[in-house]
């Protein structure tokens, strides 16, 4: 069979290519042609358009690359109608793929699939309606998504996470910390992990604060996890006059390794929370405090991170909009190194990893998607 997918980010071209190595097992003649990045690419087919040349975050930063923006999207709409695939299979990225989703499902009626919901539990809310219109079936990999949709009388399956599959097959799971720092040319002092995001503003408005605020603790050396996509020039300029190093692609080793990290908002907080390494949660946004509280009457869960939101519990603390700064994350970050607040935090942790379940989330996707196409 046919199947046309579309993830606009890092996150989304990770999932994504081990969804489709899934379905290659369920189904040896499937053919791929995507919207994706490098790591689809390895699973063989063709990828039409990379995501580097989509992700755009933020309604100003669309708005100046609306030409763009559109432009793409009509050669998506023009290349599936083209290709016709059996279905298409949409990741995350709600902006973009909820016009493509109304596009097959009205214009062309085919089929859609979702893998990995959009957020819209925390915000647009009003999404949902879009989701049952234009959407045949959606995977969820959140379990509370599950009564979220429920609510809005739309079923929808939970298949797992696949963060916990990511991090099962982890080849270093074994590795030692010297053997750590050694290979990526680290002191023998203990990491806090700076995780900034995955988008160049996000690493513009949180890194800076990172370091300042973990520099505090001159026994622990700091070390920034490089994001995929992000070339490491970029972070040149915030690393400037400070001891820090980057690490690229070795972020689950250099989790393992830590004694804290401070992550921003994401799927990072999920994966520090499974390798058991204690965090605390920063995003900063301009705006001040005024912005920030109309933001919090929009918002419509009582959290942000996804290790909180799955505990239903403040198991990690957030500091979000004006509450981000250095000498708050400081604060919090002293806090990690208490063994009496380290403990109840990977208590917390082991809860939110019983929740999550056991590793299968791309097989159990792929076999259900493909037995519903097989019909």
């Amino acid at each position: 069979m046919k199947y046309y997918l579309i993830a606009g980010e890092a996150s989304g071209d990770l999932h994504a290519s081990n969804l489709m190595k899934a379905l290659k097992r369920e189904d040896p003649d499937a053919d791929f042609r995507y919207f994706g990045g490098d790591l689809m690419a390895a699973c063989g087919g063709t990828l039409v358009k990379h995501y580097r040349d989509m992700a755009y975050m933020g309604f100003i930063p669309v708005l100046m690359n609306l030409d763009k923006v559109l432009a793409n999207m009509r050669l998506c709409k023009q290349d599936i109608a083209a290709w016709r695939p059996d279905v298409v299979i949409l990741v995350d990225y709600p902006g973009f793929n909820l016009k493509i989703a109304k596009y097959v499902k009205s214009r062309l009626g085919l089929p859609v699939y979702y893998y990995i919901s959009p957020k819209i539990w925390a915000w647009k809310e009003w999404r949902v309606k879009s989701i049952r219109r234009y959407v045949d079936r959606l995977y969820s990999i959140l379990p509370f998504e599950v009564d979220f949709y429920a609510r809005h009388h739309y079923a929808v399956e939970y298949v797992g996470n696949p963060t916990v599959d990511e991090l099962a097959a982890r080849p270093f799971a074994d590795e030692t910390f010297d053997e750590f720092v050694t290979a990526c040319g680290l002191e023998r002092k203990p990491i806090i992990a700076l995780l900034a995001g995955s988008r160049v503003a996000e690493i513009k408005n949180n890194l800076p604060l990172m370091i300042e605020a973990a520099e505090a603790y001159p026994d622990y050396q700091l070390v920034v996890a490089g994001a995929p996509g992000i070339p490491p020039q970029l972070y040149a300029p915030y690393l400037q006059g400070h001891r820090v190093k980057v690490v690229e692609g070795k972020t689950y080793r250099l989790l393992q390794q830590s004694r804290a990290a401070l992550v921003t908002s994401g799927t990072a907080t999920l994966e520090t929370a499974l390798l058991r390494v204690p965090q605390v949660v920063c995003y900063w946004v301009g705006g001040g405090k005024l912005f920030y509280k109309t933001f919090e009457k929009i918002l419509r869960v009582p959290y942000v991170s996804l290790v909180n939101l799955i505990a239903d519990a403040p198991v990690v603390c957030e500091l979000l909009g004006y509450r981000a700064t250095v000498e708050n994350l400081r604060r919090e970050l002293a806090s990690l190194f208490d063994e009496e607040n380290r403990e109840r935090m990977l208590a917390g942790y082991d809860r939110v990893a019983r929740r999550l379940g056991s590793p299968g989330a791309p097989e159990q996707a792929a076999r259900s998607m493909v037995s519903a196409l097989r019909g």
